[in-house]
């Protein structure tokens, strides 16, 4: 077994992938997408964070956070959040029938991947690359072809700041007509 340890910088600014379990396509649902703002809210006002950038998407979800200046738990945050979620909505959208043995052992609720991965922000130009990334997701995996298109997003509120153009990142299938820019 891998000797993996996770970043513990107080105060630090972390990418973060979520995803649900076997990548089920219920993130965007109305429902979940309420748990979710409820179970953000909540662990918010026990465990104080800014969420810097998100992109929520069908089977996974990106978000950068900058956690307060004594603090680096991310993880109990993530536990809060992935257990308000499913206490909501998993008897919605999972069929305990079909656990295996080691998510019955460990009481798992069959809604999020057991795990997540954070990456430490290491500088500014690393903070501004993740953010892209985060707002050209939902073009990359195909769901539209431009970002302002993507009502799951913080590309809005950057837009609106003046910090993306509304233009700013379009597939080239959006222009199928022949039209791309050069």
């Amino acid at each position: 077994m891998p000797n993996y340890r996770r970043a513990d910088s107080p105060g630090a600014t972390y990418f973060f992938t979520v995803n649900t379990h076997s990548r089920q396509p219920w993130l965007v649902n109305e429902d979940v997408r309420q748990a979710l703002r409820e179970a953000i809210e909540l662990t918010r006002a026990r465990y104080n964070f800014e969420i810097d950038a998100w992109v929520l998407l069908p089977d996974h979800l990106h978000c950068i956070w900058t956690l307060p200046p004594d603090d680096a738990d991310f993880s109990i945050r993530w536990a809060l959040i992935k257990q308000h979620v499913s206490n909501a909505c998993a008897l919605r959208y999972v069929d305990p029938e079909k656990f295996n043995a080691s998510q019955r052992k460990r009481g798992e609720s069959g809604f999020w991947q057991r795990r997540f991965w954070e990456h430490l922000i290491r500088d500014e130009i690393d903070y501004e690359r993740h953010v892209d990334y985060i707002h050209w997701n939902p073009i990359k995996h195909g769901y539209v072809d431009r970002c302002i298109d993507w009502p799951y997003s913080t590309f809005h509120r950057f837009a609106a700041r003046g910090v993306y153009p509304i233009d700013w990142a379009i597939s080239e299938s959006a222009f199928d007509d022949g039209t791309f820019p050069e």
